[in-house]
């Protein structure tokens, strides 16, 4: 049972890691596209702000799967450096999460796109 939730979590990791390059990518070439605009005045910065937002969306939703791989693992392996490894890594993440979340929802909220 133990090597099927650990099986699990591995999935769920890559899982995340496949979403943040995933939107990684997307966001490049979304960006690539927006500054060959430059060329043929298509240029916008408030695609360019578009884009941010919809990175950091990918980036929060990867983070979200990366701590519940670390959470299984965690249960799988309860040891006191597994768990001070996990409560810094969740930490770190956390606050990661609620910057880029706090970055999106301003800059959505100031998006001259709303008016």
């Amino acid at each position: 049972m133990s090597q099927l939730f650990q099986t699990i979590s591995n999935i769920i990791s890559y899982v995340s890691i496949a979403i943040i390059c995933y939107g990684a990518v997307i966001g490049l070439f979304k960006f690539i596209n927006n500054e060959f605009g430059r060329f043929n005045r298509s240029f916008s910065l408030e695609k360019t702000v578009q884009i941010k937002i919809e990175v950091g969306y990918y980036l929060l939703l990867g983070l979200e799967f990366l701590i519940a791989s670390d959470i299984i693992d965690t249960i799988l392996n309860p040891s006191f450096e597994d768990l001070g490894i996990l409560a810094g890594t969740v930490l770190i993440r956390t606050g990661l999460s609620f910057f880029l979340n706090k970055e999106i929802e301003n800059i959505a909220k100031n998006d001259p796109l709303k008016d």
